[in-house]
């Protein structure tokens, strides 16, 4: 009855966003509190579950994004995307996709998905009228979801692909080895294919990106110098003005690299928790926007950087309980009876089961990682006997686990209010992309599978 129930309610909220134009976080909370007590919760426990997810969430997430959206306010103001846009459209042009997806799937994967994206939108969404005028800002957002959690399941040390390998007992070495590649040509395959959707009239802009940000014939407006402008800032070296991004970068890639060694040093540990080293960015960004515009200013500039953060910070929390009550509905200890494998089973039924239970438990419980986990958790003990190389196995893990990203993940709302875009925008981006990219690694899995047999 859990499955029964969780479909129900996360179907109830699409409808009641998209059909109903309810808020999102009424409409979650209201399948919150179906879940909850359907489920047998009871009041208390579905009050719990529900303040409690609320709370988790903030925890792991809340700094995060308040310093990341302040970072991008003081960023703007400095004209710093406005300068990274124009060299980035002369230097590769409409080909900007391919390089975001690329970079975010080979050389970001060390750093937090939430990170990732409140770091990538800005720059997908000053860059998408460069790119494509009609299909620019959807085909950026699709760029950056799969780009990102390619690298996420993929791609050592991304968090899920570290996960999966240590449960599967498979080298870190061994699985970069066969994850790298598949990542990347996922990212760029995936890229690829999601334009030619868009080229085919999927995107409605009137109805996928909010309304206040649409020009008056339905065109996506472009970023608009709304705040105070930091002048003398603004004349700094374009690398300079980065560095509020690049300092977090670099601080947290060094902790999860001296993790991957086994090297630990107190210093590191405080400077890499990404916590810290966005707060460094924040403090970077307001000292040189505060040299130029003055307390008065740079206070203008934060205010308006404010009143974005707490409406991510409230559709993110909710989302968070929408997890948290499915969590304690038993889901997960359902769907372990549910799908039983079978040993001796073919190469093809071994990978097809093992991408098939990572993607159901995604989309079950809405987190990438704890589908991954409690996927690798249950194959991991009869991976002996299925007659396939543990790294393919964890590999058709990692490719189940991406598919269809959808509201009962808080990480779905902060996409959709950093991109500016509608719920039904954000299934059409996030969910069909990540989707997309599970269908697209699947066969890659399978060459692999053949590459490791003939090893």
């Amino acid at each position: 009855m859990e499955i029964l129930h969780s479909s129900i309610a996360i179907i109830a909220a699409i409808v009641l966003i998209i059909r109903f134009k309810v808020d999102p976080v009424i409409s979650l909370v209201i399948a919150c509190v179906y879940l909850g007590l359907a489920s047998g919760q009871g009041a208390d426990g579905t009050i719990t579950q529900i303040t409690g997810g609320f709370g988790d969430i903030m925890a792991e997430v809340g700094l995060l994004i308040g310093f990341g959206v302040l970072i991008g306010s003081l960023l703007h103001s400095m004209g710093t995307f406005r300068d990274l846009v124009g060299i980035l459209a002369r230097r590769v042009g409409g080909r900007l996709p391919y390089a975001m997806t690329a970079a975010l799937a080979t050389i970001f994967p060390s750093i937090y998905v939430d990170v990732q994206v409140v770091l990538a939108a800005p720059v997908a969404r000053e860059s998408a009228p460069a790119v494509d005028r009609r299909i620019g800002l959807p085909w950026l957002a699709g760029a950056i979801a799969i780009g990102i959690f390619a690298g996420y399941v993929f791609v050592v040390p991304g968090l899920a692909a570290v996960a999966v390998a240590g449960l599967m007992e498979v080298p870190l070495g061994t699985y970069l080895l066969y994850g790298a590649p598949i990542g990347l040509a996922t990212a760029l395959i995936t890229t690829l294919l999601f334009r030619l959707l868009l080229t085919r009239g999927f995107w409605n802009v009137e109805t996928d990106v909010e309304p206040d940000v649409l020009t008056e014939d339905g065109q996506p407006r472009e970023e608009t110098d709304d705040v105070l402008i930091a002048t003398s800032a603004a004349a700094l070296p374009l690398i300079v003005r980065l560095l509020p991004i690049l300092v977090p970068l670099v601080f947290i890639a060094s902790g999860a690299i001296a993790g991957v060694a086994g090297f630990s040093h107190p210093v590191l540990s405080f400077v890499a928790d990404a916590n810290i080293a966005l707060f460094v960015g924040l403090l970077l960004a307001f000292v040189m926007v505060r040299r130029s515009l003055g307390a008065d200013g740079v206070g203008t500039v934060l205010g308006a950087g404010f009143q974005t953060t707490g409406e991510i910070l409230l559709i993110t929390g909710v989302g968070g309980s929408l997890g948290a009550v499915i969590s304690a509905s038993g889901m997960a200890e359902t769907l372990e009876d549910v799908f039983t494998a079978s040993e001796n089973a073919s190469v093809f039924v071994s990978i097809l089961l093992a991408w098939l239970i990572a993607a159901v438990l995604h989309f079950a419980i809405g987190s990438v990682s704890v589908g991954a986990i409690t996927a690798a958790g249950i194959l991991s003990p009869i991976v002996g006997s299925l007659g396939v190389d543990p790294v393919v196995i964890a590999l058709a893990i990692a490719s189940g686990a991406m598919f269809a990203l959808h509201v009962n993940s808080n990480f779905f709302w902060m996409f959709s209010t950093l991109l500016d875009l509608t719920t039904k925008g954000t299934l059409k981006t996030l969910t069909l992309a990540t989707s997309l990219g599970a269908v697209v690694s699947l066969p890659l899995v399978l060459v692999a599978s053949l590459v490791a047999a003939a090893t």
